[in-house]
């Protein structure tokens, strides 16, 4: 997961981000960390913070980020998308690659994401694939707890949930997918 095309996903939906301000970042589905060291060079200073549901991945992005906890500058932690263990407004960026596929409820996750954003915080969804590409559906087709979404069903999600300035993009060459929004500065 941390290498080779992933790599390219992670730099290209990284690059849609404005970094001013972000102090704090959580990366959602971290799996074995490589986009928490990505996040980190590109802040200067500030804190990332990695969830992901299975035990397995929390232990090898513990790893992967070794030197950064001991330093405490990133910590990882066990959770659900829906259910996150952090308080309200903790953080100005929220990430997540290549695992909304896999949300069982896409809106408890979304609506997470909200809370635990600053206002003007950014969500970032970054995956391989859309609706458009057929391997991808078919593969959806065949695993009973994966969706692949279009960009413009991701919009809908994004602003049913509360997310404002919502955009995606499509990479031209590769096809990967990116929607980003932003918690309102007020609540509405």
């Amino acid at each position: 997961m941390n290498e080779g095309h992933h790599e390219v996903l992670a730099a290209w939906g990284l690059s849609l981000i404005d970094f001013a301000g972000v102090s704090r970042a959580l990366d959602v589905g971290c799996g074995g960390g490589a986009n928490l060291v990505r996040l980190r060079e590109r802040m200067e200073g500030g804190h990332v913070t990695g969830l992901d549901y299975s035990e397995l991945s929390v232990e090898v992005s513990r790893r992967t980020n070794a030197e950064a906890i001991a330093e405490g500058r990133c910590a990882v932690t066990q959770g659900d998308v829906a259910a996150m263990p952090f308080e309200d407004a903790a953080f100005n960026l929220v990430t997540g690659f290549e695992t909304i596929y896999f949300w069982p409820d896409v809106q408890a996750g979304l609506a997470e994401a909200l809370r635990v954003l600053a206002p003007g915080g950014q969500l970032l969804i970054c995956n391989e694939a859309d609706d458009t590409n057929e391997s991808a559906c078919e593969l959806a087709a065949s695993v009973d707890t994966m969706v692949v979404y279009a960009g413009e069903q991701l919009v809908c999600l994004f602003e049913g949930a509360g997310f404002e300035d919502v955009r995606w993009q499509r990479h031209p060459q590769t096809g990967h997918v990116a929607v980003v929004g932003r918690r309102p500065l007020s609540v509405r």
